[in-house]
């Protein structure tokens, strides 16, 4: 059984004690396959040695995080533009808006995200999108970009079964983690109206654990908990989740 995490962040601080075990742990189970979003500039060396490390599991994307979308985002994403330039990577992302945090960038936070978009475009690679409180926002620039050369992924996907259905009319699936097994999650309640094709997994590691890891670090290993809900939800067994969830990957990434 191969399994893909779509949406993972093995460079973060929360596994400076122990990358490796944490990363073999999840390979021992089966996750074989690791995407890896950017957040910003400080964190690119890491990614690269991450790579370098893994480099039969770990596959890079190459963009700047909305919520780090500052003063210095042009600098930022000349950055972006840099290393798009110098070596391959899989997606843009990840790229979108997030109003949780802070409304008063909503505006350069746009901007960042529709220059990015069309970067995806101009080395036809998918968009990875970061959506937190901004369906909307997210949604108006999809419709102004909408082309059959814009598709990717819809990260951590927490909408309604109408945002869901409008995300995959721009091409994107929906990545699905740890929060289809919250009991407030609410996306469980609709996702058997959704095919299976428009769905990849993903863990957002270290963020997001699922139940019954909730409120603790998470890991890329602990996908199976979201396999499991799957299974659950769609009444399918494993071993078919997640092998149509990996080629579900492949055609995006094209790995």
């Amino acid at each position: 059984m191969i399994i893909t995490d779509t949406h993972t962040h093995l460079y973060s601080e929360a596994f400076d004690a122990d990358r490796t075990e944490m990363i073999n742990r999840a390979i021992r189970q089966g996750v074989s396959r690791f995407f890896i979003p950017a957040i910003d500039s400080t964190y690119t060396a890491s990614m690269y040695q991450l790579e370098k490390d893994f480099p039969k599991h770990v596959f890079l994307m190459m963009g700047l995080h909305p919520t780090h979308v500052k003063e210095n985002y042009k600098a930022e994403l000349s950055h972006v533009e840099e290393q798009l330039a110098k070596r391959n990577f899989y997606a843009v992302g990840e790229i979108g808006i997030d109003l949780y945090w802070d409304t008063s960038t909503l505006e350069i936070q746009k901007e960042a995200f529709k220059y990015q978009i069309q970067l995806a475009k101009q080395y036809k690679l998918p968009i990875v999108i970061h959506c937190r409180a901004a369906f909307d926002a997210i949604f108006e620039v999809l419709e102004n970009e909408k082309s059959d050369d814009l598709f990717g992924i819809f990260h951590c996907f927490t909408g309604t079964l109408e945002q869901a259905q409008q995300a995959i009319s721009y091409n994107m699936k929906l990545g699905i983690g740890g929060v289809a097994t919250f009991k407030n999650g609410k996306i469980d309640q609709f996702l058997n109206q959704i095919h299976l094709k428009h769905i990849v997994l993903e863990t957002d590691s270290p963020y997001l654990s699922p139940v019954p890891y909730r409120g603790k670090r998470n890991e890329s290993a602990y996908i199976i908990k979201v396999l499991e809900k799957l299974s659950q939800i769609y009444n399918v067994p494993l071993d078919k989740i997640a092998e149509i969830t990996t080629q579900n990957s492949k055609n995006i990434f094209k790995i």
